[in-house]
């Protein structure tokens, strides 16, 4: 049996010393990366579910008004109140028959009305004409309701 101490000599060639020393620094400079891209992986899990969780808190509180509201959604609630009252008066003229209308609305459907007894004058003479017509053909008697 051979006997080991601090002194015992080990003859290796200095290529196989090179190969050690280089493996041992490979799976040194590996284990670092490998621990590196472990840390960031956890970092950017930890941010994106505290993103996440916030996320859900304002999508639960926004909309129940406890995380507050911006000016600008103040300013369309009070115009929509006033839009509201408005309407809430045109109702009440509308169905009291007090409704105001625009002036040109109120041309246009004159022009419109005299239009249709127009037409319905003509419509009643075509008719009349058609009546005196057929009779004609027949030989009938004319009679006042045609």
């Amino acid at each position: 049996m051979a006997k080991i101490s601090d002194n015992t000599e080990i003859a290796l060639p200095l290529r196989n010393i090179i190969s050690m020393i280089a493996g041992a620094s490979l799976a040194t400079w590996a284990y670092f990366g490998i621990v590196e891209r472990l840390n960031t992986i956890e970092t950017n899990y930890t941010m994106m579910n505290a993103d996440v969780s916030q996320n859900t808190e304002f999508r639960i509180k926004w909309p129940r008004g406890e995380m507050g509201s911006l000016p600008a959604d103040s300013e369309q609630f009070m115009l929509i109140e006033h839009l509201a009252t408005e309407l809430e008066k045109l109702t009440t003229e509308i169905e009291s028959g007090q409704a105001p209308f625009d002036q040109q609305q109120k041309l246009t459907l004159e022009f419109y009305e005299k239009r249709i007894k127009g037409l319905e004058e003509a419509h009643e003479k075509i008719r009349n004409d058609i009546m005196d017509m057929v009779h004609d053909m027949n030989g009938m008697k004319k009679t006042n309701g045609h």
